[in-house]
């Protein structure tokens, strides 16, 4: 139960602006087998989902100091046009490295439904993780 604690608290930080590595984490969980590979799988999904909307929270507060336009840096400008195009459905690929948690933050911002970020944060998520866990099966 200790390593469920373990996976979820360091895949709902790794989905902070905070660096983190969640898959190694997850892959040496696997190594271990103290836990249902379901069980880490779903663990680490819900820990990183809440992670991210933790990001998407923190847009939705910061979202009287400056507007996402502001911001020059080119993930940011690169979000904002993924979000024109795709929508919510950008936030699929919120798994991404830096680009991820950027995502998660402008969805905030602008004030993208709850609900539906939610899912597509989760349904991301647990794709990545999901391909993790099938690597390491097919690696033993």
């Amino acid at each position: 139960m200790s390593e469920l604690w373990l996976m979820f608290s360091g895949a709902f930080l790794a989905a902070t602006l905070l660096p983190g590595g969640s898959e190694v984490l997850l892959l040496g969980l696997l190594t271990q087998n103290s836990e249902p590979w379901l069980a880490l799988l779903v663990t680490a999904s819900v820990g990183n989902t809440l992670g991210a909307m933790t990001s998407y929270y923190l847009g939705r507060a910061g979202r009287f100091a400056k507007s996402p336009q502001d911001f020059d840096n080119k993930y940011y400008q690169r979000s904002l046009q993924w979000f024109e195009r795709y929508g919510v459905w950008a936030l699929l690929l919120s798994w991404l490295p830096l680009i991820g948690d950027i995502l998660c933050l402008i969805a905030g911002w602008l004030k993208l439904p709850v609900v539906s970020s939610t899912i597509m944060i989760l349904i991301g998520k647990t794709i990545r993780y999901s391909l993790i866990v099938f690597a390491f099966m097919l690696a033993i």
